[in-house]
């Protein structure tokens, strides 16, 4: 009977098996995503949720303990700066694993595990974000230049232009000629 022995086996040796969990750990915190097998994702699942709380508490014994699982540098500097960071007000649950399907040779159940709240997906909406903010300052021209007469913009001079007033867009091609002269005298500047 195989009481209190928890964990899988692998048919490896327990040197062999430290070592393969050392190696997934350090390329789940390294590439924050792997895919593996399933049952190598799930026992990966709770050596790699141990070694963030070791880089949350940022002290040098939690980074001593944390070295014994990732033994490069680079990968327990990340562990101890922005993964620490991303996670310090999260009580567990760092990783996901996602199942793919079966592997093709010999149809082992695969899957991908990953680090929550991942550094990619915020970048998504932020260039959405982008995009809105480069369509409301367009709006907020078109609005302000119905109400300001005199300014550069080029719809605030077509407008001007409509309603007769010519010496308003004289004014605005008076202002926009000066600005490219003075950037080649910078550039004689500098050339001398």
């Amino acid at each position: 009977m195989r009481h209190l022995k928890a964990g899988r086996k692998f048919g490896r040796t327990s040197a062999h098996r430290k070592a393969l969990f050392r190696n997934l750990v350090t390329a789940l915190i390294t590439r924050e995503r792997i895919r593996t097998t399933l049952a190598k994702a799930k026992e990966l699942r709770s050596k790699a949720e141990k070694t963030i709380t070791l880089g949350k508490k940022g002290t040098l014994h939690a980074r001593r303990l944390a070295f014994r699982t990732v033994q490069e540098k680079e990968a327990l500097k990340k562990l101890f700066g922005p993964i620490a960071e991303r996670f310090a007000t999260r009580n567990g649950g760092y990783t996901r694993i996602i199942k793919i399907g079966n592997r093709k040779g010999d149809a082992a159940p695969m899957a991908f595990i990953e680090l929550v709240e991942a550094e990619k997906a915020p970048e998504k909406p932020a260039k959405g974000k982008a995009k809105a903010k480069k369509e409301t300052p367009a709006k907020t021209t078109a609005k302000s230049a119905d109400k300001k007469p005199a300014k550069k913009t080029e719809p605030k001079a077509k407008a001007d232009t409509a309603k007769g007033e010519k010496p308003a867009a004289k004014k605005a091609e008076v202002k926009k000629t000066p600005a490219p002269e003075k950037e080649t005298t910078d550039k004689k500047d500098k050339k001398e």
